[in-house]
């Protein structure tokens, strides 16, 4: 694994690991810890506020904070009831 040239230079190899379970032996990309097919390179992994897996608006922050507030107003309705009997 370490008879590579470049690695005596560098030394140190990508940190990902590959399908056998063994870690690759390139070089990372300068400055970071993954090579250019793990991930290393520029441009790589999805963009900021990517919208390409979104399927349903179930756990995004706006549905959340309105089904907590029905939930506070159905507390609020159940509690007057008990009041009232």
């Amino acid at each position: 694994m370490r008879n590579n040239p470049m690695h005596d230079k560098f030394g140190t190899i990508c940190l990902a690991q590959t399908r056998y379970g063994t870690l690759c032996k390139t070089m990372p990309v300068k400055g970071k810890k993954r090579c250019r097919m793990h991930g290393g390179a520029n441009g790589t992994g999805a963009p900021k506020g990517n919208r390409n897996a979104f399927k349903h608006g179930r756990y995004s922050a706006e549905t959340i904070k309105m089904r907590l507030e029905a939930n506070q107003l159905i507390r609020q309705y159940k509690a007057m009831m008990k009041e009232f009997g």
